[in-house]
């Protein structure tokens, strides 16, 4: 398993994965990030099994636009390492905290953000089409073990 930016050859993979993946995709982002910037980072394991694109909030907060694991592969450790990536790459690039939003339906990934140390900063009213979101924190100068 190791996590490397992403190159436009990954793109079908990417595409298939977003799709599978996020309930509002928004290929756009993808298709630009892929090339760079913003950053693109995938996990791979033989294969492309996830990825994440990273954009700046200020100058020292980034925010996960997209942060996706193929529902084959999750709780495999794969969004856990690509987490544990980005936590380093950032820290070192002088970011102190890293930003995602996640629908409040989703116990899924609000257990996996909560497990690696997010919290909750605000509530989104009608954030997403079909619902609410919370914005999620993780301070980046903790362990990233």
């Amino acid at each position: 398993m190791k996590v490397r930016e992403g190159v436009p050859a990954d793109m079908p993979r990417l595409r298939e994965i977003q799709v599978a993946t996020l309930a509002e995709p928004w290929p756009a982002l993808l298709e630009t990030a892929v090339d760079g910037p913003p950053p693109l980072y995938v996990v791979e394991d033989g294969a492309v099994v996830g990825y994440t694109i990273v954009v700046p909030d200020g100058e020292t907060v980034a925010y996960a636009p997209e942060f996706a694991v193929h529902p084959d592969a999750q709780r495999e450790g794969y969004g856990s390492r690509l987490l544990r990536y980005l936590r380093s790459e950032l820290a070192a690039a002088g970011y102190d905290q890293l930003r995602v939003t996640v629908r409040v339906s989703d116990d899924g990934a609000r257990g996996f953000y909560a497990a690696n140390g997010f919290e909750r900063l605000e509530r989104l009213d009608d954030h997403f089409e079909d619902g609410d979101g919370l914005l999620l924190a993780l301070a980046l100068d903790g362990p990233t073990g």
